[in-house]
């Protein structure tokens, strides 16, 4: 095996990985795709994958992990959400994980509906602010997965150019 068969494995589980963690949040996705096509820019010396490509899909990196923070944030503050609420959906999503697809569904929603309940708030505001989290979860996620594909156009097209 040789060395840049390695590297050029190593991107592609890189990038795969990322793939994934663009879904459960206790991975961190979109860094690890741009990890994985910065492993594979340098695999193949900087020739096709140079950094000008680099920059941009930097660019597109940072974006994608300000729009998930935003989405998450907003969705549950633009229905009032207080700050146990906030506390309570970032919890939830990471206990989520554990549980597989369900968890992942309503691990936001449950904690954002915990916290707000726990500050004080009646049933139907904390089931309000739960919506609102869970909305701005699968906003932030369907951004991710969408920025991540952008990503991969991005490479694909210096390759081929």
């Amino acid at each position: 095996m040789t060395t840049t068969f390695i590297l050029y494995a190593l991107a592609a589980a890189l990038i795969l990985v990322g793939l994934a963690g663009a879904i459960l949040p206790a991975l961190p996705g979109v860094p690890l795709v741009f990890a994985g096509m910065l492993v594979a820019a340098w695999a193949g010396d900087f020739v096709y994958i140079g950094w000008p490509t680099l920059t941009v899909l930097g660019v597109l990196t940072v974006l994608a992990l300000i729009v998930d923070f935003v989405a998450s944030i907003l969705g549950a503050k633009r229905v009032g959400a207080s700050r146990w609420a906030l506390i309570g959906a970032a919890v939830g999503t990471l206990v989520g994980v554990f549980f597989g697809l369900p968890g992942l569904l309503l691990g936001p929603f449950l904690g954002a509906l915990i916290g707000e309940l726990v500050a004080g708030g009646t049933l139907r505001r904390s089931t309000a602010v739960g919506i609102g989290a869970w909305l701005g979860f699968v906003f932030g996620t369907l951004a991710k997965i969408a920025l991540c594909f952008t990503m991969l156009g991005v490479f694909a097209l210096a390759l081929l150019l």
